[in-house]
Parts: structure tokens; sequence; C-alpha cells
């Protein structure tokens, strides 16, 4: 298994493959829709963002309130295409990583490839495993938003799947043709 250190560059992700699991250690932001509403309307004003998006990962999650004593509460991901009209603006800002579950529209495929980015899946149903890999958890912005307020995690041997590489290989498309191989 593959271990990666954030942040990201190019050089980092060259190599992977769709497919392949991989473990991320390091600082990973987290954003839904309405944090990615807000970082897009302060791009568009002229603004910086909140933090320095360059080499980062987002992952797609609204984790439910922490126990007394623990970083966070469950924190399984979210449907990734929701995040699809904002996110070819963030990966031109540096965004190198996404973490979610589901497909990703042509137009953020095009955007990876162009700079070189990965999207990332992790288990739905495994937010316990999930919660288990993230050291801390504190608000960067938007604290009105809730669950949905933007985090910086601090995560050990996060486990995610490879799902779309810098390559453009798709783990949906070629799992479906080596399925459909199968029945030949």
């Amino acid at each position: 298994m593959k271990k990666l250190k954030t942040p990201f560059d190019r050089e980092s992700l060259k190599d992977l493959k769709a497919g392949e699991v991989v473990e991320i250690t390091g600082i990973i932001y987290t954003a839904r829709d309405a944090g990615h509403k807000r970082l897009i309307e302060r791009l568009d004003r002229g603004e910086e963002l909140p933090f320095d998006i360059r080499g980062q990962v987002i992952y797609y999650v609204g984790p439910t309130p922490a126990k007394p004593g623990e970083p966070i509460g469950s924190a399984g991901p979210t449907t990734s295409y929701r995040m699809d009209a904002y996110t070819p603006r963030l990966l031109d800002e540096g965004l190198m990583g996404m973490i979610g579950k589901g497909k990703r529209g042509p137009e953020v495929v095009e955007k990876m490839l162009e700079h070189g980015a990965v999207y990332f899946t992790a288990i739905g149903g495994a937010a316990a495993l999930i919660k288990s890999r993230i050291d801390s958890a504190e608000i960067v912005c938007y604290e009105d938003l809730g669950s949905e307020a933007i985090r910086r995690l601090h995560v050990t041997d996060f486990p995610v799947t490879v799902t779309i590489d810098a390559e453009g290989n798709n783990l949906y498309e070629l799992g479906r043709q080596a399925y459909l191989d199968s029945l030949k």
C-alpha cells in the first residue's frame, strides 16, 4: 500500500493508478456545497481564500458533532458531483486532491488532467474507521454553516482509493469495462 503525505504536488501524484488503495497522512480540509459556494464567491470578489489551497486536499464531508474527548464525530464521505460546479476553479487555484464518493463530471476530469490532480474515494459506510484516522479537527471558516463549516483535519494513514488518477484513468469506467469483458 502506498503512503502519501500532504501537501501534494504533481510529482507525488503522477505514479498513482486508478484502483490503488493509499493512505494519506497530513493536513486535509473539509468542505461541502455551502462552503464551496462561499470559497468561489470570495475568489469572484478578488479576495484570497481563507487557507492556502495550493497542493491541498479537500474531503467532501459534513461531520457530526464530536463526542467529549474526541476530535470529530462521524465523518463519512458525501457525493462528489455536488461540488463539480466549483471544483474546476479550485483546481485552477492549486487544489491537488479531492476525496468523496461517486462519479465526477467531464469538466472536473479535464481540469484534473490539466493540473495533474487526483480524485480519491473514501468508503461510504465506514465512518467509524475514517473517524479513527482523524487526529484533530479545527474550524477554519464559516462556523455558521455547522457541519458544513470548513475544517482543517490532521489525519494519519487515512484510507482512500485512487478513483481518477492524474492521467484520467477512471476506476468507474475501468471496473465497468472489466465486468463487461468478463461476460464474453
